[in-house]
């Protein structure tokens, strides 16, 4: 069950993955994504949240990654995704290999882990819902998961992630899932991570007023879905993806101004705060820290509260409110 406040995170580097491919932009800096860290953080929790994908021919980046976030400091929550979303002929998996590389993961660094999330977003139909080896990877790998911080004596959380249903959403999802998962999987999971932006992929603009109704039935209906697969109330709800990104949406024309991310970063933020307890939430993490590349004008390059050479945008002063008011 959540605490008297949320746990607060953000996602701290700039590429992002995108509808169209990947985001990206100027490097990043390990210490000014530190020092805007600690800024933020003041006397409060503030997490970074992390990813690396596994493919065979990945994983020695992505264990190298690791190493690079551990160094920075920025490796404390950790999602461990499966397959190569761009490509549609990546329908195989190892599922050794796979279940091997979460070991790994945990092995070299579970001293810094909080938690880890097996999967991103599993039944998002574009992303790694596209991969038909999806289910038994994600109930294999939060087992796995599990076993080894047990056998290791750790404190890691573990869970698994998800997008809200809808057009772009796997069908029979949920009930695959049901039917994969046993007694040991609904032991081993301890959150369901969930990403959802309100007003950002909607055909039509979302009012301000109305994001409280929306955050309300995105997280209800998740923890309809929870109960579904015989998870107890314990298994807390993550808001893990959310944000407002400013710019040119390229497929309506709308410009997004900085102004209207703070209006609405501050609602989402409320929003989850009164039904924390009615759906058992316990963090928020922002998507994300700083632009992928603030020259460029579609909006899916500029999700930052900092613009890409980490100067503030008016959002990043009002997040370091949000924390400073509801975080623990």
């Amino acid at each position: 069950m959540p605490a008297d406040g949320l746990t607060f995170g953000l996602y701290p580097l700039h590429v992002a993955g995108t509808p169209f491919g990947v985001a990206d932009g100027p490097p990043d800096d390990d210490a000014q994504i530190g020092a805007a860290i600690a800024d933020l953080r003041g006397d409060r929790t503030l997490r970074p949240r992390t990813y690396l994908i596994y493919t065979a021919s990945w994983r020695e980046a992505m264990l190298a990654n690791a190493g690079r976030y551990a160094r920075a400091g920025i490796l404390s929550d950790v999602v461990i995704g499966s397959g190569d979303w761009t490509d549609a002929d990546d329908q195989e998996i190892e599922l050794e290999h796979w279940l091997d590389f979460i070991r790994e993961v945990i092995r070299r660094h579970g001293d810094v882990l909080s938690s880890v999330q097996i999967t991103n977003e599993p039944n998002l139909s574009f992303m790694e819902g596209s991969k038909a080896y999806i289910v038994e990877a994600l109930v294999r790998g939060v087992v796995a998961a599990r076993r080894e911080i047990e056998d290791r004596g750790l404190k890691i959380a573990v869970g698994f992630g998800s997008v809200p249903d809808g057009p772009a959403a796997v069908p029979g999802f949920w009930d695959a899932v049901a039917a994969a998962a046993d007694d040991e999987f609904v032991a081993a999971v301890d959150f369901v991570g969930h990403n959802f932006y309100v007003d950002v992929f909607e055909d039509a603009p979302v009012a301000v007023t109305q994001v409280p109704a929306e955050v309300d039935r995105i997280l209800g209906d998740l923890r309809a879905r929870l109960d579904g697969l015989g998870l107890p109330p314990r298994v807390a709800i993550r808001v893990t993806e959310n944000g407002w990104p400013t710019g040119t949406n390229p497929l309506t024309g709308r410009i997004r101004s900085e102004s209207e991310q703070v209006e609405v970063l501050e609602a989402v933020v409320h929003a989850v705060w009164e039904v924390r307890e009615t759906y058992g939430v316990s963090h928020y993490v922002l998507f994300g820290l700083r632009d992928a590349d603030s020259r460029k004008e579609d909006l899916f390059h500029r999700y930052g509260i900092l613009r890409d050479d980490y100067s503030a945008k008016p959002a990043y002063a009002a997040f370091r409110g949000l924390i400073r008011q509801l975080g623990v």
